[in-house]
C-alpha cells in the first residue's frame, strides 16, 4: 500500500470532556465523501498528548471501524519513550491500522544516533508500515537527512512527514532516499513547493475544514496541471495562515465549531482562542465561504 495525496490529520472532537464518537464518525464520512486520501487519528491535531492510553487506543479503533477500509488509516503511535511507542504501535497493528505515524521523541532531545535506535527498535518490534514524523518546532530535535536515509533502509520504514519547514532538507531527503521512500508535507503552506521537489502529498490540518480543495490541489499537481495547483494553493493560503493564529488544533476546532461539525472544546493546557483571533478566523472563514 502506498500513502499519498491529501491525508487528514483529523481532530479528536470532545463533548462534555469526553471523546465525541458521533462527531468523529460524521467527520470521517464527510472527509471520505470529499476526496480525502487517508485518515490520520491521534496525531498533534488529534490532541494525542492529552488523551489517556485507553482513549488513544479507542480513537484508533473507532476510526478503523468507521473507515471500513475505504481509505488508509495511519495511526499516530509515537512517544518519547520507545517502549510506549512500541506498545501503541503494536495496538494499532492489532486493530487493523494500515500504517503508524511516529513522531520523533520530544522533550528528552536524543542525539541523531538515539533517534536512529528509537525508530529502528520500533521497526524491528512491529510489522507494520511506519512513517517518521519530523517536527523540530515541537520536539526540539531535528531529524537530519542522513538519519532519515539510514532509517529508510529498514523494511518497515516507508516514509516521513517532514515538518521542519526547510525545502533544502526535503530536497536532501528525496535525493538520499529515492522512490521507495515517501515524503509527505507536514506544513500545509509548503505542500505545493514540497511536491515540486518530490513529496507525494501532505498530512494536513486544513483538510479538516476544506477537504475537497486540499485533495484537489494535490490531485491536479499530480496530473500535471501546475497552474490549477498554484491557484488552489493561493485560494487555500488564507486558511493555512488562519489555522495557526494560535497553537494547532485550537483554531481548527473553532473553525469546525463555526461550521457546526464539532465543538471547539480542547483539553488543558490548550484553551479557547482569544476573542481577537477568533474574530479574525471567522472573517477568513466567511471570506472563503465556509460559514
Amino acid at each position: 500500500m502506498t500513502f499519498h495525496g491529501s491525508l487528514v490529520a483529523i481532530i479528536t472532537p470532545f463533548r462534555n470532556g469526553q471523546v465525541d464518537e458521533k462527531a468523529l464518525g460524521d467527520l470521517i464520512e464527510w472527509q471520505i465523501a470529499n476526496g480525502t486520501d487517508g485518515i490520520v487519528p491521534c496525531g498533534t491535531t488529534g490532541e494525542s498528548a492529552t488523551l489517556t492510553h485507553e482513549e488513544h487506543k479507542r480513537v484508533v479503533e473507532f476510526t478503523i471501524e468507521a473507515v471500513k477500509r475505504r481509505v488508509p488509516v495511519i495511526a499516530g503511535t509515537g512517544s518519547n519513550a520507545t517502549d510506549e511507542a512500541i506498545e501503541l504501535t503494536r495496538h494499532a497493528r492489532s486493530v487493523g491500522a494500515d500504517a503508524a505515524l511516529l513522531i520523533s521523541p520530544y522533550y528528552n532531545k536524543p542525539t541523531q544516533e538515539g533517534l536512529y535506535r528509537h525508530h529502528k527498535a520500533i521497526a524491528e518490534a512491529v510489522e507494520i508500515p511506519q512513517i517518521l514524523y519530523n517536527i523540530p518546532g515541537r520536539t526540539a530535535v531535528n531529524m537530519a537527512p542522513a538519519t532519515v536515509a539510514r532509517l529508510a533502509t529498514l523494511k518497515n520504514i516507508v516514509g516521513i512527514k517532514e515538518g521542519a519547514g526547510s525545502l533544502q532538507q526535503v530536497s536532501e531527503i528525496v535525493q538520499a532516499c529515492g522512490d521507495r521512500f515517501t515524503v509527505l508535507s507536514g506544513d500545509d503552506a509548503l505542500t505545493l513547493p514540497m511536491m515540486a521537489v518530490g513529496a507525494k502529498g501532505v498530512i494536513t490540518v486544513t483538510a479538516n475544514i476544506a477537504p475537497a480543495d486540499m485533495a484537489a490541489m494535490v490531485d491536479v499537481w499530480e496530473a500535471g496541471n501546475v497552474a490549477k495547483a498554484r491557484a488552489l494553493h493561493f485560494k487555500l493560503y488564507p486558511l493555512f495562515q488562519a489555522l495557526f493564529f494560535e497553537t494547532n488544533p485550537v483554531p481548527v476546532k473553532h473553525a469546525l465549531a463555526l461550521m457546526g461539525r464539532a465543538t471547539a472544546d480542547v483539553r488543558l493546557p490548550l484553551c479557547a482562542m482569544s476573542q481577537e483571533n477568533l474574530d479574525k478566523l471567522t472573517r477568513v472563514m466567511k471570506d472563503y465561504g465556509l460559514v
